[in-house]
Formats: C-alpha cells, sequence, structure tokens
C-alpha cells in the first residue's frame, strides 16, 4: 500500500471512529463516513466493500498491531494503535480496552455489537493459537483442540464483559489474571 492509500485508509477510519462517537454503529451511514473522511464514495468502496467490511478492518487493525508488538508476525503497515506493548498479548488487549483506544469500547457495549464481537472473537481464536503453548499445562489431554481454542476466546470474551459491566473497576493487569486462572 503506497502513502496515497494509507492516508486515505486513515482518514477513512478516523472519520468511521469520530462517527462512533457520536452515534451508534447502525446509525452510521456510508454516506457519513466519506463526507466526514472528505473522500469519494469510490474510494471509499475501492478500500472496504461495506460499512460492516469497515468494523472487521478495524477489528483486524487492533489485533494486527497486537501481533506486531508481540514480535509475531508482521502486517507490513503503521498502525491506528499505539503503544508500549507488554509481555502478555492478553495484557495488551486490556490495555488497549481499558485506553478506549479509537473508541473501541463503543464497538463492544453498543446496540450492534454483537457483529464486531463476531469478529472479535476471530481474531481472538488466531491470537490464542498463536499462544497455545501458555495454556498448554491447564489443558486436560482428552479435550480436543479445537474445543481448547474456543474455550480460551470464549472465556476471554466472558472475562471482558464481565470486566465492562462492573465499570472496568480492575486493573488491565488484575483482569489479565482473571482471565488467566478462568481458563
Amino acid at each position: 500500500m503506497d502513502r496515497r492509500q494509507r492516508k486515505t485508509r486513515e482518514a477513512i477510519f478516523s472519520a468511521f471512529i469520530g462517527l462512533l462517537s457520536e452515534k451508534e454503529f447502525g446509525q452510521i451511514t456510508v454516506g457519513e463516513i466519506i463526507e466526514k473522511a472528505d473522500v469519494g464514495r469510490a474510494t471509499f468502496y475501492a478500500h472496504f466493500e461495506t460499512k460492516d467490511f469497515l468494523l472487521k478492518e478495524l477489528c483486524e487493525e487492533l489485533f494486527c498491531h497486537i501481533l506486531d508488538a508481540s514480535g509475531k508476525e508482521s502486517c507490513g503497515h503503521s498502525h491506528i494503535f499505539a503503544c508500549d506493548a507488554p509481555d502478555s498479548v492478553f495484557l495488551h488487549l486490556f490495555q488497549h480496552l481499558l485506553k478506549n483506544d479509537n473508541n473501541i469500547l463503543l464497538l463492544l457495549s453498543g446496540q450492534n455489537n454483537e457483529l464486531f464481537l463476531q469478529y472479535f472473537q476471530e481474531k481472538l481464536r488466531q491470537l490464542v493459537v498463536d499462544h497455545l503453548p501458555q495454556f498448554a499445562q491447564r489443558k486436560n489431554r482428552c479435550l480436543p483442540e479445537s474445543f481448547w481454542i474456543d474455550h480460551i476466546a470464549s472465556t476471554f470474551v466472558q472475562t471482558l464483559r464481565w470486566w465492562l459491566a462492573n465499570g472496568m473497576a480492575e486493573s488491565p493487569q488484575t483482569i489479565t489474571e482473571y482471565f488467566y486462572m478462568a481458563v
């Protein structure tokens, strides 16, 4: 992706994130996004097939940043998320959620969060697979690996939901410890 394409993509992300701070995902139109990003409709569709795909890409961006920061892979571009990454990718994720980077909490707590949670859980499964050795001692040998992966990802999502429902009173370090204890 060249510099111009990257800037256009970042402008669309920025406009979308700005609109998320004003209204629910389902109320945002592509027209509003392109107006706020100051790009044409064809330009928007050259980057994102639909508004749902833009939402999916925002989730991809978060997980790509976390994987890049952990040194596990490189997505080959600059990210809309920035930080000093801790050793634990799960702690890293909770830290971004606490900071509410790019209004990500609006996606998790909004009326239309199921679509984002679906994308989020898909990426979370990949993250779990990449860090499966971390959980090896806890796994019962009789469990199929795919069940174990889904269990860990679901436990993370439920831990996150509980944390949000309780006002995020615990620190990211504490909630990460709770997650590890629950797996």
